[in-house]
Parts: C-alpha cells; structure tokens; sequence
C-alpha cells in the first residue's frame, strides 16, 4: 500500500535545537573557541540604558563570521540563511523562535557600532591570543606580503583631484567616505608624514577617494591592498592592514604590524618577496635585529647598454669610486629625502677617455649609491645560505592564504567604502582563516 503524507501535523512537538546539530559539525567546532564575555564590558558603552533593547552585539559579531566562513558576501542573503539554516541559528544562539535581525536593521547596526573596525580588531586579536594558547604561533619567522582588492567603486566615475575637489565644494552633503577622505587630507595637512614626498594620484573615485588607481591585475581599476603578517609555522595571520593599492604602502603597513607585536609576536626573521626589497626597509630590519630573507631590489642594471656600477671600484676609506681608467669619481651630492649619493667625475677627466662611448653620452659620468648599500650587501650575501632557501620555500604559505582569501571566501570586490570599510572586512576574512586553522589543527 502506498503511503501518502499527512497534512494535519501534531499539534505539540518535543524538538531540541541541539539534537540537530551533529557533534562533528564544522560550526560546533568553531564555536568550542570563542568567548565573547570579555567584550561585552568593551561594548556597554555603546548602548544606552534605557529604551528598548537593540541587537545583540555577539549576535551581530556572529552572523558576520558565518557570512565570512561561508563566503556568504550578501547581507540580505545571510540574514535569510540564518533565518533558515538550524546550524545557523545554533551558532547564533537564536534558537527556533530567535528572531533574526532585519536586512536595513542589520545593515545600520553594523555601520553604526562597528564603522571604526575597533571592535573587529578585538574579535581577530582574540582568536590570534587562542592560536597562540593553542601553540600555533610558536615560529620565529614571519611572513608578509599584500594582495590587491578591488574597491566597491565604478572604474568610469574618476577624474582629476582638481575636479573632483570642485564637485565636492558644490555639494551641501558629502558621503561617509568622501568625508574621510577630507579628514585624512586636512590631518595630513598638519602633520605632514616623515619620509620621501609622493605625487599627487593620476585619477580619484568619485565614491570612493580614499581607494587607490591600480594597474597590478590587468586593466586600471580602483582598489585596496590587504596586507598579511602571518607565523612560518602554521601560517597564522598575526596582524592586518588595509592600505589603498599602491606599491608604497606595502613596507608602511608591514612596518606597522611588525612594531605592534600582536601576541607578543616578535619574530627574528622575516621573509618576503621583492617589493619589500629596499634599502631603507631592509636597513630598517636589521636595525631592529630582524634577519630580511628578502630579494634586494636592484636597478644597477638599468644603463641603456652603458657600463654599469659594478664595473667602478668603489673605496670606502675615502668615500669615492674608481672608474676603470683609474679616475677618482668623488661625492658630489647627497639627498637626505631619498637616501641617494651622487659621484661625479670631471668633464676633462671624461673627455679624452678611450671608453666614453661606452661609458657615458653625458659631458661626465655620474655614479650613484645609496645610503643603505651596507645593508643590501648584508641582504645578498643572506641570498646563498640554507636559511634563505627555506625562508623562501616558507613564503608561499602566505601565498596561499590570498589565494584561500578570495577563491573560498570570495573577497573580490569589497561590500564596504573607505578604508575603514577595508579594514573591518579584511579583519573579518582573517579571522575566519584562522578560525578554520584552529579547527583543522586542534582536534576535538
């Protein structure tokens, strides 16, 4: 007899969430390491005392780490798979009548508690302090390199920072990112930054002014760059950055994570691909008693056919270079701004020499070093050891967590504008590669 199904169901039901949710179910064994407890004390200020209760803020945190974990990138789309899905609403605590927090309700609480990325941060150092109580970041060498994401803002709509600094004057309200774009200029303004001064940008976003013009993947989009510090043990990320795409920016923010010692990360070594090669970088390290197994960046070679620096003799005693007519090429100049030393031979001395032509077009040639040579000299002899070898076999592990970063977790394109916007989703897509490490690594 065939069977049919019954329409009128019980009218009481005896359903326990917890029976539902297998042992072995990848959120059960998340949720073994976290403990929100200690930041409620840090969020209570937020909220006020009176009035009607708002949303949780552990239920907010959690609902973003199942949307990171899952590569779930639509807020409207995690909020119904939450409403749905009982693992979901395990994690959550929501229970079976828990109710779940609205799209536009969702949204505004997100952007309104947690627009600086302060608390996130505290999320993500949390769950660095448990991989490291769990002996995951027991290394002495660090890895760290960046990858490029694009911003959530239209490659069309960009113009001049003329233009577009005249459109804004014309407007009576400005967006949230525009205005903290104003604010970094007018603070950049009064405390101008140490260092090398850097042109004004080609083109800025019209959305998004704080994202950077990339041309690193294919064609000119604009974009942010993630910035990793991870253990060479386990490949844990210990810091994030979020720094707008541009090549420069990548030896400030690694600066950065490296002087906050997050866990009281404080490596001996560091590895790194070629970018990070430069002489005030590398110096920069070894001033701080950090080996850089690290690729000099190096143009020497780059004399349109000419002879190049190698083939002058350079004495350090007196401070000159030696051509190989044996003429003296003394200091001429030195530029404190980009650490450069120029020597110069003689328009008389070049004038008669059998090798000019080969040599120099110019009435004399000039010889550049730079002020931190001693330490890329350091650097290329660390190129023939063992240690550098394995240093540079090591490196790929971060590698791939960019790789993880956006073919798992989907982090393409950004959901959020402005730097700050960066920085919460970059530190939410790194706790949950982290969290997925504590899982694989430390068993039941």
């Amino acid at each position: 007899m065939m069977g049919r199904v019954q329409e009128q169901g019980q009218l009481f039901f005896r359903f326990r969430l917890d029976e539902h949710v297998p042992e072995d179910h990848f959120l059960r064994q998340v949720d073994r390491f976290l403990d929100f407890k200690p930041l409620r004390a840090e969020l209570a200020p937020l909220y006020s005392r009176i009035g009607r209760p708002s949303i949780d803020p552990e239920l907010m945190i959690r609902m973003l780490l199942i949307g990171y974990l899952y590569g779930i990138r639509s807020e409207t789309r995690l909020c119904e798979e939450v409403h749905l899905n009982l693992a979901y609403r395990w994690f959550c605590r929501l229970g079976l009548e828990g109710q779940v927090p609205e799209r536009s309700t969702f949204s505004k609480n997100r952007h309104g508690r947690f627009a600086g990325g302060d608390m996130l941060r505290r999320v993500f150092e949390m769950v660095v302090s448990i991989c490291a109580d769990n002996g995951l970041v027991g290394g002495t060498g660090a890895l760290v390199d960046g990858s490029t994401v694009h911003a959530d803002a239209n490659r069309d709509r960009r113009d001049t920072p003329d233009a577009i600094q005249a459109a804004w004057d014309e407007m009576e309200t400005i967006t949230r990112p525009v205005q903290a774009y104003l604010d970094d200029l007018e603070a950049a303004a009064a405390h101008p930054p140490d260092g090398p001064k850097h042109k004004p940008p080609k083109y800025i976003s019209e959305t998004d002014p704080q994202a950077a013009w990339s041309l690193k993947d294919g064609p000119g989009r604009f974009s942010y760059e993630v910035n990793y510090l991870a253990d060479d043990l386990h490949a844990i990320i210990v810091d994030v950055a979020a720094t707008p795409a541009r090549l420069s920016q990548e030896i400030v923010a690694a600066k950065e994570m490296l002087d906050r010692k997050t866990a009281g990360f404080d490596p001996i070594s560091i590895a790194a691909d070629k970018s990070y090669g430069t002489g005030p970088f590398l110096s920069w390290l070894l001033s701080r008693e950090i080996t850089p197994y690290i690729p000099v960046l190096d143009r020497k070679g780059q004399t349109d056919g000419k002879l190049t620096r190698d083939a002058f003799v350079y004495d350090a005693d007196r401070d000159v270079f030696i051509c190989p007519q044996g003429h003296d090429l003394p200091l001429r100049r030195v530029n404190e701004e980009t650490r450069v030393k120029r020597y110069k031979a003689t328009a008389s001395q070049c004038g008669n020499c059998p090798l000019r032509g080969r040599c120099t077009d110019a009435p004399s040639r000039t010889v550049t070093r730079l002020m931190d040579e001693e330490a890329r000299q350091i650097v290329r002899d660390l190129a023939d050891t063992e240690a550098f070898q394995t240093a540079r076999a090591r490196r790929k592990k971060i590698e791939m967590l960019f790789a993880h970063l956006k073919r798992w977790l989907k982090l393409t394109r950004l959901r959020l504008r402005g730097l700050s916007g960066a920085n919460e989703e970059f530190f939410l897509a790194a706790t949950a590669q982290n969290l997925k490490r504590l899982v694989k690594l430390v068993p039941i």
